[in-house]
């Protein structure tokens, strides 16, 4: 046994090396290139040795095989991205005792074997041996293995036990586990036993093989034969005028004769038609392409519905349905002007933006039934499939068109208005391809035209469709969405908006919901009030429209046991239907105060006002900001305490104020999150006034946005700002100059009573807050 110390070891994977074997392969691993380019520095010589698994990519002593094969180099080839081919002729079998790693590469100690065959077995058992390798060799090559003639003709021809081992085992496509099986037996008869187990075995196994081959085969004759059979039995039915396979086909060539559709449409059916004719013997088959022709027989390839001419028609249907929303209203009266005028005008695509409840979802009904067109709904909300907007393949089980394709469908024309609901609530998921992207294609004119669903696979025309898509904010939209759509916001109800759409709306839609006369309910206009008032507080009426079906459920009750036979719904009696008071309106406050100023804010449910306040102690010059505040909100307050710093001088503060007193900015209601940028002018003026000792007039409330220099910025939300301060008694607010376009916009109903003073400087904002 010779020893041979630190040879250059290669770890392969999925690969065993036996000795007298010429072979070469590919290394990518740069531990194992430098272990080969270390050999050709010396003997040329290394150890390859095979892993357990192929996945490991760093492997130990642990993950390798005890023994390899010691090999010479040959060849190498430089290949492209770093890879390596090497040519290698297996010398002799080695046992790993230890591998060692240099940080390049690996080496090994190894041991060779040298062996006296000749003591252990007779010559009459190698010559049996021998004959009872070759028999079995014969029966293997005849069960379909992947061996060439001249090969086993080589093989067959050797009459050396030992080199027939070795020629079987190098040259039969063996696994690497097979081939390691053979390497670790050391001795003649080991390997003999080993190598004629692998062979009867893979020999069996190439049996099984070809016997589940023949039955293939049987089957698939079996379904010719089926084939024949069923073409026999078409004929026989039509010569007895009997024949229902084709008469489906038949019919549906006569439909697309007759169909008004683009000439791509109608050759993609006649083509799928004769696909079905001719996979009668397929069932599944027939099924699929059955499914795709009904589907796209279905579709309103040229199908219009006429839109209404009446322009007047069309305005009272919508002041029918809804109180307000003017901008909505004439849009959609302008469309139908320009589509008289042109007679095909480019629909237009309108997003309504706005919070729950303000009617997004209705007006797009009642607009379809102004125009005359088919309405259909697609609620997006969740969606995080492209498929859902493009369809499926048909090639898959089960597919079915797209959402788009499908409602033209459901509409039964290809110009129906189509609401698109929750466009802001898409999901997005990588692996399901990109929702928003599909989307772009259907929105955008100049696209849809020839929009394709991959369930359809011709061109579909979505050009004559008025889509109409709602979202509660614009801020989860992508930008590229956001373009193909006209924006119309649709902002919160005032309360006398309310009062006009529960009379108008609600409470006849809730009294004919819950089976009570008309003359049976009454609610009077101060108990109506209250409800809206003190009941509820939203943007929208869907709270309003629930407390007046709660209402009318107590109602319909009372009429039935108490055999009223009306029930008057007063401020009086109010709380005995719907309990005590919810919500109240924080009021301005009494009398000026020091460090304490009202903000106005917006929220998803409108307008409310904010008590920001603020207390100075001695301290360390810390800034403490309490109330859950957002980031925005933290760093208006920054922005305004830097502002004051710089101005201190001209309200007599000391200049070591800041930095011996602490500064306490707190707004009320701790565990309601806020945020945004419309509270740095408040929090300001809240901090000059607890600095500088100075009462902040009570009946003033402001909006907007400082600079460190004291500018004052634009805001959003406006109306529903002042209708809270409204609401809260308030006489005057400071808003910001450059949004006096937005007061223009709003209704005297909310600014009538209200003193609004522009400003644009943080010097204006403090000659009005101070008396």
């Amino acid at each position: 046994m010779n020893e041979i110390k630190m040879i250059p070891t290669v770890a392969l994977r999925g690969l065993t090396i036996l000795p007298g074997m010429v072979i070469h392969f590919d290394l990518s691993r740069q531990i194992s290139i430098k272990a080969v380019e270390n050999a050709m520095l010396g003997d040329q010589k290394i150890l390859a040795v095979t892993q357990h698994e192929i996945e490991v990519e760093h492997p130990t002593r642990e993950d390798l095989y005890n023994f390899g094969t010691i090999c010479i180099i040959k060849q190498i080839v430089r290949l492209p991205k770093g890879f390596m081919r090497v040519l290698v002729e297996g010398i002799e079998r080695a046992e790993l005792v230890e591998l060692y790693e240099n940080g390049e590469y690996l080496r090994a100690d190894a041991f060779t074997f040298d062996i006296e065959e000749e003591s252990i077995m007779t010559p009459e058992a190698k010559e049996a041996a021998m004959r009872y390798l070759k028999d079995t060799l014969m029966n293997y090559s005849v069960s379909g293995v992947n061996i060439s003639k001249d090969s086993l003709m080589h093989i067959l021809d050797v009459n050396d036990l030992e080199n027939l081992i070795d020629e079987i085992g190098n040259n039969l496509p063996l696994g690497y586990r097979e081939q390691q099986q053979l390497l670790e037996a050391i001795s003649l008869q080991e390997r003999l036993d080993a190598l004629s187990l692998i062979l009867t075995r893979e020999a069996e196994v190439q049996k099984y093989k070809a016997e589940l081959q023949k039955k293939v085969h049987e089957r698939i004759d079996k379904n010719q034969k089926e084939y024949f059979m069923r073409e026999q039995l078409k004929i026989i039915r039509e010569e007895l005028g009997d024949d229902t396979t084709l008469t489906d086909a038949d019919n549906w060539e006569e439909t697309v004769n007759k169909l008004k559709a683009p000439k791509e449409v109608k050759e993609k059916l006649l083509k799928e038609i004769r696909r079905f004719r001719s996979s009668m013997n397929n069932t599944a088959e027939m099924g699929v392409i059955r499914t795709y022709i009904e589907t796209m027989l279905e579709m309103p390839w040229d199908k219009l519905s006429k839109d209404s001419k009446d322009l007047k028609k069309a305005a009272q249907v919508l002041d029918e349905d809804h109180y307000g929303l003017t901008e909505v209203k004439e849009r959609v009266i302008e469309f139908l002007a320009v589509r008289l005028l042109t007679k095909k005008g480019e629909s237009p695509i309108l997003c309504l933006v706005g919070p729950p409840g303000t009617g997004k979802t209705s007006i797009a009904k009642s607009i379809a039934r102004a125009l005359g067109r088919k309405y259909v709904r697609i609620s997006l909300g969740g969606i995080r499939d492209e498929a859902e907007i493009r369809g499926h393949r048909k090639t898959y089980v089960g597919a079915m068109p797209g959402r788009i394709a499908n409602a033209l469908r459901m509409a039964g024309t290809k110009n129906p208005l189509i609401l698109l609901d929750e466009v802001d609530k898409i999901s997005t998921d990588h692996n399901r391809g990109d929702t928003f992207s599909a989307l772009l294609e259907v929105l955008d004119s100049d696209q849809n035209k020839t929009f394709r669903d991959h369930y359809l696979e011709v061109p579909l025309d979505l050009s004559e469709v008025m889509f109409i898509t709602t979202a509660n904010t614009t801020e989860t939209i992508p930008r590229p969405l956001l373009d193909r759509m006209e924006l119309i916001e649709i902002s919160s109800y005032t309360e006398n908006e309310k009062e006009h759409i529960a009379k108008e709306h609600l409470i006849p839609k809730q009294i004919k919901a819950h089976g009570i006369g008309e003359n049976n309910l009454r609610i009077s206009d101060r108990a109506l009030f209250d409800i809206i008032h003190n009941y509820t507080r939203e943007a929208g009426v869907r709270q309003l429209e629930r407390k007046i079906g709660e209402i009318c459920r107590k109602s319909a009750r009372k009429i039935l046991e108490d055999k009223d036979k009306t029930v008057n719904i007063t401020e009086r009696n109010l709380e005995k239907y719907l309990g005590k008071k919810k919500f109240t309106f924080e009021s301005a406050n009494e009398q000026d105060e020091i460090g304490i100023v009202t903000g106005l804010a917006w929220t998803s449910v409108g307008g409310d006002t904010l008590k920001i306040e603020v207390n100075s102690m001695k301290g360390k010059g810390e800034i403490l900001l309490t109330g859950k505040l957002g980031d925005v909100m933290k760093e208006s307050a920054q922005a305004g305490i830097s502002y004051i710093r710089s101005i201190g001088s001209r309200y007599d503060i000391d200049e070591n104020y800041f930095a011996e007193h602490d500064i306490h900015v707190h707004i009320p209601e701790g565990a309601v999150p806020k945020d945004g940028p419309s509270a740095g002018i408040t929090m300001a003026t809240a901090i000059l006034s607890a600095a500088s000792k100075r009462p902040v007039r009570a009946d003033l409330a402001m909006t907007g946005e400082i600079t460190l220099r004291g500018r004052v910025l634009p805001i959003g939300g406006l109306k529903e700002k002042l209708l809270a301060a409204k609401n809260a008694g308030i006489k005057t607010v400071l808003v910001p100059e450059k949004n006096e376009r937005d007061v223009e916009d709003i209704s005297t109903e909310i600014t009538k009573g209200l003193e609004i003073v522009f400003v644009s400087s943080m010097d204006q904002v403090l000659k009005q807050a101070f008396r």
